[in-house]
């Protein structure tokens, strides 16, 4: 069982930086994919970034060039990193964790997943 605890939203004009932080319990945390999901009001939720044990990344097109992921295995903690944020990134933010070397796109390939931490960027 992997719990999974979101931290670092908050609110920011657009052009500005946020923080994201994931820590998960779990004696294999380095052996997991690591997600970055989005919902924003009426829509589904979405890819954002993933990066896997041995740190191969990927991005969604919207955010490419812009967020980055990390993480740390010692501390059981992945990172999103969001720069030039707009508005269009107002949206809950949510970690998911899966036992696998593939970067999975879709919220039905991930096993756990944290609560969401709301980012909130204005114009």
């Amino acid at each position: 069982q992997v719990q999974l605890l979101e931290s670092g939203g908050g609110l920011v004009q657009a052009g500005g930086s946020l923080r994201l932080s994931c820590a998960a319990s779990g004696r294999t945390f380095s052996s997991y994919t690591m997600g970055w999901f989005r919902q924003a009001p009426g829509k589904e939720r979405e890819f954002v970034a993933a990066i896997t044990w041995s740190r191969n990344t990927d991005y969604a097109d919207s955010v490419k060039g812009r967020f980055t992921t990390s993480r740390d295995n010692a501390k059981n903690t992945v990172h999103l990193q969001m720069n030039s944020l707009k508005p269009e990134d107002t949206a809950v933010y949510y970690c998911a964790a899966r036992a696998s070397v593939a970067i999975p796109r879709t919220t039905g390939g991930y096993d756990y997943w944290g609560q969401g931490t709301q980012v909130t960027v204005s114009s």
